[in-house]
Formats: structure tokens, sequence, C-alpha cells
């Protein structure tokens, strides 16, 4: 059951609970024909609950899919650096939460010096399940 949360619009609660409640990450329009019968009828209505949403960390936005799934990690509070292992096969879509990894870009530079506050990490392959059935 999801949790109530005080500081969120009831159209950011709607959208927040269609997306947590999904099996698979969802666009926009899949969740705005999802949240028509709860009273949100147009996609700025959407799209404003989405970027709410990112901002605080709730959700992520799958770039290459551009689609959004529910944020899985309990301490996550940042919309501005997120990593994720997506199937080739079935498409399952998975948070990393790598202490490692975070570090690493939080101090990560390139050749000309610049510094980067912003990074939104896709890593593709097999999950466990789809690469056992493959063999």
């Amino acid at each position: 059951m999801t949790q109530k949360i005080d500081f969120l619009s009831k159209n950011q609660q709607i959208v927040l609970e269609i997306i947590e409640k999904a099996k698979e990450p969802l666009k926009a329009y899949s969740i705005l024909f999802s949240v028509q019968k709860k009273g949100i009828k147009a996609p700025p209505q959407v799209y404003r609950a989405l970027d709410r949403l990112i901002k605080l960390g709730k959700i992520h936005k799958i770039e290459s899919k551009n689609a959004f799934v529910a944020c899985k990690n309990d301490n996550c509070t940042i919309s501005n650096a997120t990593a994720f292992s997506i199937c080739d096969n079935c498409e399952m879509v998975t948070e990393i939460s790598n202490p490692k990894l975070s570090k690493y870009l939080a101090n990560f530079h390139d050749e000309t010096g610049m510094r980067y506050n912003k990074y939104n990490l896709e890593f593709f392959g097999l999950c466990k399940k789809c690469k056992k059935n493959k063999i």
C-alpha cells in the first residue's frame, strides 16, 4: 500500500500511486489514460506531477524509454544522479544503488576539467532470469 505523503498535491499522489503499482516503466500518456477516471484530464497536469515527483526523488525517468519508474531506494532523495540496469530481453528496469559508483561519479570530471552535476546512466544487458533462459 502506498504511504500518503503530505507534501504532495492530489494529482502528484495519484500519479505516484499509478507508477508505484506498475510492473514496468510507464509513458506519460499511459499514465494519463490511467488517471483520467480520477480527475486528471490534461497532459500538462500529468507532466507537472511527473516533474515534481522527479525533483522530489520519488520517481525516475528512464531516458531511453521516455518512461517513468518509482524509486525503489528508500534513501534516494536526489533527482540528478541515477543509474539503472535494463534487460535487453524482458525490459526489466532496476535502479542501481552502488556507493562506489556514486562516489566515483560525484568526483568524476573529464579532460577539460568539467565536473558533472547531473547524470542518468542506463546499463543494458541480460537479467539473471533471461540469461539463464538463453543458455
